[in-house]
């Protein structure tokens, strides 16, 4: 067993606890709790002390999609499928040194990468892959300005798109990425931004389409996580019994109401408004106008889905590799300010990225994001509290030590292994 002592543990679900222990038994938590009621150490068992500890973090919408410099949907087909796996190998890495043990990723390559890690040939966190986004001909998950013969062939291997038009070809297309092994199935009931041609706030898929996919990824003990921007997009989701709602641009008083009768979570990645606004050179001019068009509505839909009491997880939409873009990998943390800044306080920030994370996976959903006897030995080691200052988990460097599945992945620096000791 491994003993970890901490001045504060934050469980991801509850009120912190001072003086606070946590037990590893190989790759399940034994104990967490107060220090005065943990079990007796054994004298062989190593131990450490730290100033915080905390659950693992996940991020619930993410992309390998190995984009160094623009992001547009014909970049995602044209970057080479080897090139973009082999970058998404470090980016992967990148993620879990940041304290991220866990990823939903909602299209991309991460479903091959996953593979390598679960198996122990690579370093990274645990991946819940999707495979590749689903959307209608001439939605978001078009390459318009590519000739569509190609785009549409279900057999191309390059690219983290897929289409799909009518009911017997949104089955298909659910059950191609369950034939990969996707944990969750990604449709994009309205349009997007990076894409060129449709809009938002436009409708995507019927309600008869949206319906076969949901009830086919259901068959299979999956759920559905729908990108949408739009009221229209949001509604027919909802209506068709998507599990998440990715963007939730237009969310109002009423759409949030209806999310929180559903039952439906909210996966806001403001992280990804705030990086395109700040790096606009990275899109197209169509897409800039677009952004430009709902990132004030997005900022005002997500107080508006708190203050309704809709269930939130955290989630970025990164999925680029150059270290220095606001959108690379390793800066998965800063969506913990934005949920702050939204009026969420820091404890409910902090459970929307540890144990709410996992239920955006349904039946899927790894007993992770707390730290509680049963759960996967997932943990994080901080030099900060995080709840007197957020920005703590958005700085690799605060991060001090890394567990996942009980292994120690990241220790502090050479000078400060001393820490660890016997007893």
């Amino acid at each position: 067993m491994f003993r970890i002592h901490a001045k504060l543990l934050i469980p991801g679900h509850g009120q912190p606890v001072p003086d606070g222990v946590v037990v590893l038994d190989g790759d399940r938590i034994h104990y967490a709790g107060a220090q005065a009621a943990a079990p007796v150490a054994d004298e062989a068992e190593e131990s450490v002390r730290v100033p915080v500890v905390m659950p693992g973090m996940w991020d619930c919408h993410t992309h390998f999609a190995g984009l160094r410099d623009g992001v547009s949907t014909e970049r995602l087909v044209l970057t080479g499928a080897e090139v973009a796996i082999a970058r998404s190998v470090r980016d992967a890495e990148v993620a879990l040194r940041a304290g991220f043990t866990s990823v939903r990723e909602l299209g991309g390559y991460g479903i091959y990468l996953a593979r390598a890690i679960d198996e122990g040939t690579l370093p990274g966190p645990s991946i819940y892959a999707a495979g590749r986004l689903i959307g209608p001909t001439g939605g978001h998950s078009d390459a318009h300005s590519l000739p569509y013969a190609w785009v549409a062939d279900p057999r191309r291997t390059q690219g983290m798109l897929q289409i799909a038009d009518g009911v017997d070809e949104c089955l298909r297309a659910v059950r191609l990425q369950l034939r990969l092994g996707a944990r969750v199935i990604k449709v994009c009931t309205s349009g997007g931004v990076i894409s060129e041609v449709d809009h938002p706030g436009h409708q995507q898929f019927s309600t008869d389409e949206l319906r076969a996919i949901v009830e086919e990824a259901a068959r299979a003990e999956r759920v559905v996580a729908a990108h949408c921007h739009g009221r229209a997009g949001i509604l027919a989701a909802l209506e068709a019994g998507c599990r998440t709602i990715e963007h939730g641009t237009e969310i109002d008083a009423d759409i949030a109401a209806a999310m929180r009768e559903s039952g439906a979570i909210l996966v806001p990645t403001r992280t990804v408004y705030e990086g395109f606004l700040a790096r606009k050179d990275m899109l197209p001019p169509a897409a800039v106008r677009k952004l430009e068009e709902v990132a004030d509505r997005h900022r005002a839909a997500l107080v508006t889905a708190h203050e309704a009491g809709v269930r939130i997880a955290a989630g970025t939409d990164l999925g680029v590799c150059a270290s220095d873009s606001p959108l690379a990998w390793g800066r998965h943390g800063a969506e913990f300010a934005h949920l702050v800044a939204a009026g969420l306080d820091p404890l409910a920030a902090i459970e929307a990225g540890t144990a709410t994370a996992p239920l955006t996976l349904g039946p899927q959903a790894p007993r992770s994001g707390r730290l509680a006897a049963g759960y996967d030995a997932d943990v994080l080691a901080l030099s900060a509290n995080p709840l007197d200052d957020i920005g703590v988990l958005a700085r690799p460097e605060a991060i001090t030590h890394v567990w996942k599945g009980g292994a120690l992945v990241k220790t502090p620096a050479a000078q400060d292994l001393p820490e660890l000791a016997k007893g």
